[in-house]
């Protein structure tokens, strides 16, 4: 099992097409694929967990990743939160 903790820099928050992006991601991957944040957790394949979790602008989250291809889903989750801006 694998973990990253980040913050959320985005102003607005992890708001739909950031989350999206994350979850498309995700889904490529046989490891499940957790996030957690405001003492909830969800999991990052479903875009309906994400939005519930309502993550604010400055928010730390941490994204767990277990499985076969755990290292791999964390490399491509870490692409994104920098391509996109998010954390």
């Amino acid at each position: 099992m694998k973990e990253i903790t980040v913050k959320i820099v985005d102003p607005i928050g992890l708001h739909a097409r950031p989350a999206s992006n994350l979850v498309s991601v995700a889904t490529k991957f046989s490891s499940n694929v957790k996030l957690v944040a405001n003492g909830r957790e969800a999991n990052l394949k479903s875009i309906m967990n994400v939005m519930a979790l309502g993550v604010k602008s400055g928010a730390e989250v941490t994204f767990k990743f277990d499985g076969v291809d755990e290292e791999q889903a964390l490399e491509a989750i870490q692409e994104v939160l920098k391509k996109e801006n998010i954390a």
